[in-house]
This record gives C-alpha cells, structure tokens and sequence, in this order.
C-alpha cells in the first residue's frame, strides 16, 4: 500500500459521561457495575448522574454506597436538588463521609429547617467539625479549613510515626504533608510523607520535621492571605487557632477555590458590586448591592453634564469637535481602568514601601504619556485626514482640529493614568477597599477630566488662538 494513501487514526478524546450513562444502563449486577465505576473520576460520575433520571439515580446511590457518593456530590452542580430526592437518614450517612468543609458547603444549600433536622442525626464529632467552621465569618481563614489531615507528636520515634500514620490514613487521606504537635499539643512542625518512607529506623524524628513551616491563623482574613498562601506554594498549611493549636488546614484545592472567589469578588467590586452576584438573590438584595453606589454616580453625572453645558459656546461655534468627545472619553477611561487594575494588584502586597509606591505612579505617568503620544499621533493623522475628505475642511482647519484631539488625548491619558493610580493609593490608606471605592468613581472622574480637558483645549486653542468658527 502506497504510504502517502494512508491516513494516520484521529485521535478522540473520550467522552466518559457517555461511557458512564452505558455502563450503569447496562443491566450489570451491582458488584460487577461497582468494580466498573472504580475506574473513573467522581467528577465524571457527577456529570453522568445529572443525566439519570431520578429511580436511576437512587439505584445507583444505594450500589455505590454513602462514602463514595459523599466524595461524587461534591462535583455536582445544584447538590441541593439531588439530596432532596433521598430521606434524611441517608443524607445524614452522606454528609457523615464528607470532608468538614464539603460537608459544611453542602449544608448551606439546604434551607434551615432540614439543615437543623440533618445535622441532629450527625455524631457528636462531625456535628463539633462543622460547626466549627460555621463559627468563622465567611472572610476569614478559618471558614476555609477541613478537618482531614495527619496529625502526630515530635515526640515519636521512626517506627512509631509510621505506626500513627498508617492508622489515620483510614480516615484521612490528605497525607503528602504530616503535621507534628508538642507535648501541649501546639503545632511544632511538618514532616514530607517523602522523607518519613525513606527515612531509616535510626534515624531520630526531629531531623525530618521542618520547624519553620508555614502557618495560618484561624481570624485572618481571607484576602489579606492569598500573598502568603501564593508565596510558600505548599499542597497544604495548618491553621492554628490563639493558642497555637492546630484546627485544620487549608488544602491546595481550597487555595484555588479562596483565590478564585477573591478574583470573582474584586471583579464584582470593580462593577461597583459590594460582592460576586448570586443569581439566587432576590431584586430587592441586588438593588442594595447597586443603589448606593449608582446614586453617587448619578450626582457626579450631573456634574459632568453641568461642565459640559458649560461648553455650549464652543460647540455652538464648532460642531464638529462634538464627533471626537466619545473617542476622548473612552481612551481616557481604559487608561484609568489599566492603572486602577495594576495599582490594586500591586496594593495587595502588604510590605509595598513608600519608595515603591512612588515609583509606581511614576511608571504609570510614564506609561501614558507613552501611550497617549502614540496614539495622539495616530488621532492627529488619521482624523485629520477624515476631516479634511469627508467633512469639507480645509487641510490647515481639519488638522487643528485633529491636533486638538491628539493633544486632549495625551493630556486625558496622563490624568487618567494619574488618577487610576493615586485614587485606590488614597482609598488603601483610609483602610477602605480599593476595588470597591475606586472602579465605579473613576470612570466618572475620567470622564470629567476628559470632558474638561478636551472642551477646554478646543475652546483654547481653535476658538481663541486659531480663530476657528468666527
């Protein structure tokens, strides 16, 4: 066969929600489909029971059993709906298995009625796990921790870590890193799962425990810790509460899920949202999220449309200036919407000296005076070129104009960037959260200062110096 006439397989990516949806219909007997299922991912097998129909699903809850689905719901979409469909008794064993967190996540999708009914069926260990972590306002670090890891005393010889290690991995699976405490049961220091299995019988304990490892505090909050948790980048860091005790740990997965929430949470408040929108929430908690915010910009609208009614004369004598405002207005406000992003970004450094942040505003007057001198001579090129062909100007009066526009657009670009970077400055050392105050009020005050700049210029430099219009 001639090889340039065959054709290399395509590989498919495989599609395991559908081999799921055959597996479990297949008719195999409860054994055989739960030695299949082994074989895939609990988020796979989420993904294939949103697709069951309800007598399916209870099927196969009651073969899978209530650990395995403890670690499977927790990848489901709208949990809440699927644990309606069993009783109480059975959500209870589920939520039994759960990790404190998961367990705590999921309680909080239920209304407080059955929460309370669920949790009076709980034990008194996981009842005391989570309502730990329910003590902990949403914003602090102790609202993020799971109770599943290693604990062990630095008391302990080779042989007997292994001992203890062995015992609660039975019930903790979380085992990359192992915590040691004290004889007060204070957190001493951690230990690599690593070292402890190579580690010879001789070998003392204390040679493997690393004293210096990162920790938390149970009330930190949450924001002011993702610089730390980003920099140590550990699968895992114990959180100690006042008297240095370990209360549980915030995992890799956590991390990622804090950081995502943060990011979600300042893009909200760069909105000028007070948190992420939840498409639960009723009109009425949406609008007091947005009212205040939106009537404050609402008066500092009037005073941009004041200053502008202002100007009437320059565009009474040169209409056509009034085509190029929206060009000022926009540039100016993604300027100050760059800066303000850089600048908070750079402000949740905690350790930022004065010096820095001196010499960031200087960077950011940098770079848009840079910017503002490109893109000044584009505007002064281009647009006069436009005005000069298609609005009947002579060549000398179409590039004043777009003069004026290329300047009034340097100018703006260097306020803006200005004020994108001192307004959050400002807000951070009132202790008021930059991405809240600033996004929704510079806008606003670019859009003044573009309005005054450009105008002013206009009515400067064409009217008065140029004599344009008279």
């Amino acid at each position: 066969m001639d090889r340039e006439n065959e054709k290399e397989p395509v590989m498919r990516e495989p599609n395991y929600v559908e081999e799921l949806l055959e597996v479990i219909r297949s008719g195999l007997d409860p054994d055989e489909l739960l030695d299949r299922l082994e074989d895939y991912h609990e988020n796979d097998i989420a993904g294939a029971i949103e697709l069951l129909t309800k007598e399916e699903r209870l099927k196969l809850y009651h073969i899978l059993g209530a650990e395995r689905v403890s670690e499977i719901v927790t990848y489901l979409e709208d949990v809440d709906e699927y644990m309606k469909e069993l009783d109480i008794q059975h959500v209870a064993k589920i939520i039994k298995e759960m990790d404190s967190d998961d367990a705590v996540d999921l309680l909080e999708e239920m209304d407080s009625t059955t929460q309370e009914q669920v949790k009076s069926l709980l034990d008194e260990e996981t009842s005391a796990d989570i309502n730990l972590i329910q003590s902990y306002d949403e914003d602090e670090i102790g609202s993020k921790i799971t109770n599943n890891f290693i604990k062990i005393s630095n008391r302990l010889n080779i042989k007997q870590a292994m001992h203890e290690l062995v015992k609660q991995a039975g019930e903790h699976d979380n085992i990359t890193t192992i915590y040691t405490v004290d004889e007060d049961d204070r957190f001493y220091g951690a230990i690599d799962l690593k070292d402890l299995i190579i580690a010879r019988q001789f070998t003392e304990l204390e040679e493997l425990i690393s004293t210096s490892y990162p920790y938390l505090y149970h009330h930190e909050i949450v924001s002011e810790c993702i610089e730390k948790i980003k920099d140590y980048a550990e699968d895992s860091l114990p959180v100690l509460d006042d008297d240095s005790k370990i209360i549980g740990i915030i995992t890799a997965q956590d991390i990622v899920e804090v950081i995502d929430e943060e990011m979600g949470d300042d893009y909200a408040k760069l909105a000028g949202l007070t948190a992420e929108e939840d498409l639960k929430e009723t009109t009425g908690e949406s609008m007091k999220k947005r009212l205040p915010w939106l009537i404050i910009l609402l008066f500092l609208g009037m005073l941009v449309s004041t200053v502008v009614g202002n100007f009437e004369m320059v565009v009474a004598v040169l209409p056509i200036v009034i085509c190029f405002q929206s060009l000022i207005l926009d540039m100016a406000g993604n300027v100050g919407t760059q800066s303000l992003a850089v600048t908070i970004r750079v402000l949740m450094d905690e350790n930022l000296k004065p010096k820095e942040k001196v010499m960031l505003v200087f960077k950011e007057i940098k770079v848009g005076f840079a910017n503002g001198l490109f893109l000044g001579a584009l505007a002064f090129l281009f647009l006069g070129l436009y005005v000069y062909w298609f609005k009947g100007n002579t060549i000398q009066g179409a590039f004043l104009i777009s003069g004026c526009v290329g300047i009034s657009l340097l100018v703006a670009m260097i306020i803006s960037s200005l004020v994108g970077t001192l307004v959050p400055m400002f807000f951070h050392r009132l202790k008021i959260d930059p991405a809240v105050a600033s996004g929704p009020l510079i806008t606003t005050v670019n859009d003044l200062v573009a309005v005054v700049t450009y105008y002013g210029l206009s009515w400067l430099f064409l009217i008065q110096v140029a004599g344009m219009g008279k």
